[in-house]
């Protein structure tokens, strides 16, 4: 719904964002460059506010000063119960004076390899998009 009532509802919805904490986005965040948390009003350059329009909202950016070409963040292990095997990921982001491709990979307990599950390719499209993944597993999983 776009008043979130259904997600207020949820036993199993879990809301993040970058207010108060890194969202769980954990692991890779120390290993790699690149990543910043910042808002709007930090005079680092587009976006000047968060995809609410509110410019003192966080959120992560990659830093224009990044020496490498790629940077990763993964999150916390999702555990799927007996009842609830589907996870929604809804993810607004921005794309602006670089081109590249920014992808979402899915990582089974299983498995070695990252799985592509979603990737939008552009350049300085200046708006914030949103997209959402839906996973369906009964094993243990990073994303």
């Amino acid at each position: 719904c776009g008043g979130s009532s259904d997600e207020e509802q949820d036993f199993f919805s879990e809301k993040c964002d970058f207010e108060t904490d890194l969202c769980k986005a954990l692991h890779e965040l120390n290993l790699q460059p690149g990543w910043i948390r910042r808002n709007g009003k930090s005079g680092m350059g587009p976006p000047y506010s968060d995809h609410n329009g509110n410019d003192s909202a966080y959120f992560l950016s990659l830093s224009s000063e990044m020496q490498s070409f790629s940077a990763t963040l993964r999150t916390n292990v999702f555990l799927p119960t007996d009842e609830e095997h589907i996870c929604q990921i809804t993810f607004h982001y921005w794309v602006s004076q670089m081109s590249g491709t920014l992808m979402v990979g899915l990582q089974k307990q299983s498995e070695d390899n990252i799985t592509n599950i979603w990737q939008d390719s552009g350049e300085l499209q200046n708006q914030w998009k949103a997209s959402t993944v839906t996973i369906n597993s009964t094993e243990k999983y990073k994303v």
